[in-house]
């Protein structure tokens, strides 16, 4: 794994875009992003909204092959700064659209109240692979040696959430246990936990 550095930010933004553009199926991606003829612009701002929050407030790591990444966050860091304000009008506008921001706040306000907000731990935010190699585990790789760090040392606890059971199961293999269930209008949550 290498550790992205914010030269690599166009880079990490394309490979998300290249993952997650083609996906219409209903998904936390889909969810946020406003459907519209603009979804694939709406998609990439979303991308660079989460690369840009992890740089500020967690880190990026690489596959050693450069085309896949994995987005971590480190709540107990985050800020409220102007630039952050300014960040979260932006994507309100570029990616979710105002009508939609209502639901997409209302389900972020679900997320936080089942994160353990009184300890500091690490949230994996998203991961993806390039189209070329989507389907050949590096996500799940790099899943893996986030997890072999982590036993290596690292003692904040990674905890996140996801929306579909093949996500649910294949995160499950790798030992993440899964401690709360949400039922939502539009799709369940899984919230799971590596200590």
């Amino acid at each position: 794994m290498i550790k992205a550095q914010r030269s690599d930010r166009n880079h990490i933004v394309s490979i998300l875009h290249s993952a997650f553009e083609p996906i219409k199926d209903d998904n936390s991606i889909n969810f946020i992003v406003k459907q519209d003829h603009k979804r694939s612009e709406r998609v990439r701002a979303l991308m660079e909204f989460l690369v840009d929050d992890c740089f500020d407030f967690g880190e990026i790591l690489l596959s050693d092959q450069r085309n896949a990444c994995i987005l971590l966050k480190y709540p107990h860091t985050s800020k409220t700064t102007i630039a952050v304000i300014k960040r979260h009008i932006k994507l309100a506008f570029n990616c979710v659209g105002l009508t939609n921001v209502y639901k997409v706040l209302k389900r972020q306000a679900v997320i936080k109240k089942h994160h353990n907000v009184k300890e500091a731990y690490i949230n994996p935010v998203i991961m993806g692979a390039t189209s070329d190699v989507k389907g050949f585990g590096f996500g799940a790789r790099l899943l893996k040696q986030l997890k072999d760090e982590r036993e290596d040392g690292t003692v904040l606890p990674v905890i996140f959430e996801t929306t579909t059971d093949v996500n649910l199961k294949m995160y499950q293999r790798f030992g993440f246990e899964l401690f709360k269930e949400v039922q939502t209008k539009d799709f369940p949550l899984y919230f799971l936990r590596l200590n």
